[in-house]
């Protein structure tokens, strides 16, 4: 039997590489330092546990490049995706999970798998060579010592960003006489999403007391810190300017409002976020005000006024590498070539996207184990196109090393389709090549032929 592959830390990103490598009848030892030790975000020691929204975003597969991801680690066998599918609570066209469901069926199987051993400690430092293969998949909240060490070893200052977390509401404090369900569009089954619509009067004066509310106060380290431009905090998007909020997620467009025949000025949505139905959390209201503000701004929106929170929304610091001087084309680390790096960590942005960069780093590092050589997924898929971003496959030169970001997987990220698709098809065009490569990838000779 090949040696055990160490796999360090229990999020998403680490729980399908440990998936990965055991799924290649690898042996693999999975390390989680909760609950010896927490961090700001997470409430529990469940492995996979979502932190922020319950959203894994649009399950579109042809029109939507997250769509088209989830499609594709669905086919490499992903159980971060199995476990959400299998969780999945009504949001309309996008795949969300009921967390507590989810994270207990990602732990349920791993326990399970006998190639899997759970071991719960700190790992502090960087692992020696005698460890053999190892993948760091600790995410953005890394614990400082091995922060401290990534940074000491590469001689290269992690960047970092704030990332925001959005108030979850019980439903059974709603006031269903000014709110009601609706999907935008009425896609999905049309009624996904609970509403709240404010006329143009309680929308200004929603915006000036977001901008008017007490904020977090940052440490003086954490001063210069950016935001992620996909996941502002609800009053970060107000300072840019008053109608912000009504251009982004408070827009009125693809909704009726039962109790009010005119046009709403802005509505808010809530998704659900467990499969009782009984929690709610706000869309797009990730949030740094303290939480006495969070209380009494949030019950200005109408149908909110006696909202009960079972959570406030809350921020915290993220970090990730500078991969595309850091990392090879197969995410390791060049200075120290036993050490893979997964996930958020690596400047990636979202569950899946990090779960699915756990997902290479995991078959990378049991095909090594297995002594061959790693075969990188196509860049025209959008495994390759995620995978080719953070290694720098793109980039030329240390200037725009330097600047490199988070990225949500995009269409922008994929080669475009062939001269004369019509402009309307280019999606589907592009998807489509994505999974017919993606199945040539896997060896799905004949399913890729009949696409």
């Amino acid at each position: 039997m090949s040696r055990s592959i160490h796999v360090i830390g229990g999020g998403l990103a680490g729980s399908e590489a440990a998936w990965q490598i055991a799924r290649a009848a690898v042996p693999v030892v999975l390390h989680e330092m909760r609950p010896l030790r927490q961090t700001d975000a997470h409430q529990t020691d469940g492995l996979a546990e979502l932190v922020c929204s319950n959203s894994f975003r649009s399950d579109d597969a042809l029109n939507n490049a997250v769509g088209l991801l989830h499609e594709e680690m669905r086919r490499c066998g992903s159980l971060i995706l199995a476990s959400g599918d299998a969780h999945k609570v009504p949001a309309g066209g996008a795949l969300a999970v009921d967390r507590e469901a989810f994270s207990a069926a990602v732990g349920a199987a791993i326990a399970a798998e006998p190639l899997i051993t759970v071991e719960r400690g700190v790992v502090e430092t960087l692992p020696p060579e005698d460890w053999g293969s190892v993948v760091i998949a600790t995410g953005p909240l890394t614990a400082a010592p091995l922060a401290q060490a990534i940074r000491a070893e590469t001689g290269e200052e992690s960047l970092a960003f704030f990332d925001a977390i959005a108030p979850i509401v019980y439903k059974d404090s709603i006031d269903f006489s000014k709110a009601w369900f609706q999907s935008r569009y009425d896609k999905g089954d049309g009624a996904d999403y609970i509403n709240c619509a404010m006329n143009e009067a309680q929308y200004y004066a929603f915006v000036e007391a977001l901008v008017a509310a007490p904020k977090t106060e940052f440490k003086e380290w954490e001063k210069d810190t950016p935001y992620f431009e996909a996941c502002l905090p609800v009053e970060v998007m107000a300072e840019r300017g008053p109608l912000t909020l009504a251009y982004g997620p408070l827009k009125p467009v693809g909704l009726t409002n039962p109790h009010d025949p005119k046009r709403p000025f802005g509505v808010v949505q809530l998704r659900q976020d467990n499969k009782l139905g009984s929690l709610y959390n706000m869309v797009g209201f990730q949030t740094k005000m303290k939480h006495a503000a969070q209380t009494e701004v949030f019950r200005m929106i109408p149908g909110l006024e006696n909202a009960r929170f079972a959570r406030l929304g809350g921020i915290h610091r993220n970090t990730f590498l500078n991969s595309p001087l850091l990392l090879d084309g197969s995410l390791r680390l060049r200075a120290r070539p036993h050490i893979r790096f997964a996930g958020q960590v690596t400047g990636v942005e979202g569950y899946v996207e990090s779960a699915a960069i756990g997902l290479l780093a995991g078959r990378f590092a049991a095909a090594e184990a297995k002594g061959a050589a790693p075969q990188l997924p196509p860049e025209t898929t959008a495994l390759g196109a995620l995978l080719n971003h953070i290694t720098g496959g793109h980039v030329t030169g240390r200037d725009q090393a330097d600047s490199f970001q988070p990225m949500n997987i995009n269409f922008g990220l994929l080669p475009p389709p062939d001269a004369g698709v019509r402009k309307n098809e280019r999606k589907h065009a592009v998807a489509k090549r994505a999974l017919r490569d993606l199945d040539v990838w896997l060896g799905r000779r004949e399913t890729a032929a009949a696409e």
